[in-house]
């Protein structure tokens, strides 16, 4: 299959996740090495939202979504249906299988006609997941994780624990 735009590196449970667009989906492989990876099934499908495509995922390991208790991932990408939107999904059994959040999209569409590529990362300064602003037209740049890298965990992960 298609390989193209990586829509996140995280590190949980001794695992590396891979996940990256493929046809309008989510391919997942995971690596305990980075070097010899396995594939596995497809982490976001089409369905009732539309396409999922490009988006992050980050590791919330002290539920601050309030959608994995006990820990987990959480996936944050653009859906298709009625224009694109925001969406969420997440996963408490490291990610071998995704459940999308019941109230998608999460960010609606205001009209613009690229409203794209959500990026998350752990903003230690107020120990919350925070959100850059998706892509708002062709070539802008957004906000990612390599910004916040000096108070990001490795791999963009939440820390498990308050400090």
């Amino acid at each position: 299959g298609n390989l193209a735009d990586p829509n996140g590196l995280v590190l949980y449970e001794g695992e590396y996740h891979l996940f990256h667009q493929q046809d309008g989906t989510w391919g997942h492989a995971i690596s305990s090495d980075m070097v010899h990876w396995k594939r596995q099934e497809t982490a976001l499908e089409h369905d009732a939202q539309g396409l999922a495509m490009s988006g992050s995922c980050v590791v919330d390991g002290a539920n601050t979504s309030g959608l994995v208790t006990g820990g987990g991932m959480v996936a944050v990408y653009t859906s298709t249906e009625g224009g694109e939107a925001q969406s969420l999904a997440y996963s408490t059994d490291r990610g071998r299988s995704w459940r999308r959040f019941s109230g998608n999209p999460v960010i609606p569409n205001d009209g613009r006609k690229d409203f794209r590529d959500p990026k998350v990362f752990w903003h230690e300064d107020s120990t919350s997941p925070s959100s850059a602003p998706p892509t708002s037209r062709p070539g802008a740049t957004p906000v990612t994780s390599a910004r916040a890298s000096a108070r990001t965990p490795p791999c963009g992960s939440a820390p498990t624990s308050s400090p």
